[in-house]
């Protein structure tokens, strides 16, 4: 099955953050989960240090789990599917309902 990678453009599909679109910045295949930018953004209360000498809340995102999410399709707007298939002797990943070949 293929699966989504590092960059690739995703939307919420369920949880608080429905419907919100970004890219993949950090992805966790063990613990089925990914961090994308703009989604599931929560406050973070730094202590101070000489990094940050004023301390304070920071908003950052956390990961949400890989089931919640589904690959961008722009042309449509949607979440798709995505599968493999064999193209030239290369497995390549395609959307499933179209069949359009996606650019690693």
């Amino acid at each position: 099955m293929a699966s989504l990678k590092k960059g690739d453009p995703v939307i919420v599909i369920a949880g608080a953050s429905r419907g919100k679109t970004g890219r993949i910045i950090d992805l966790n295949h063990k613990k089925s989960q990914a961090v994308v930018e703009g989604v599931n953004m929560k406050f973070k209360h730094v202590r101070r240090s000489q990094e940050m000498p004023q301390g304070g809340r920071t908003q950052r995102e956390y990961p949400v789990d890989i089931s919640n999410l589904a690959y961008h399709d722009a042309e449509s707007g949607r979440g798709v599917r995505l599968g493999s298939s064999v193209v030239d002797g290369q497995k390549v990943r395609v959307m499933r309902p179209s069949g359009k070949q996606i650019e690693d």
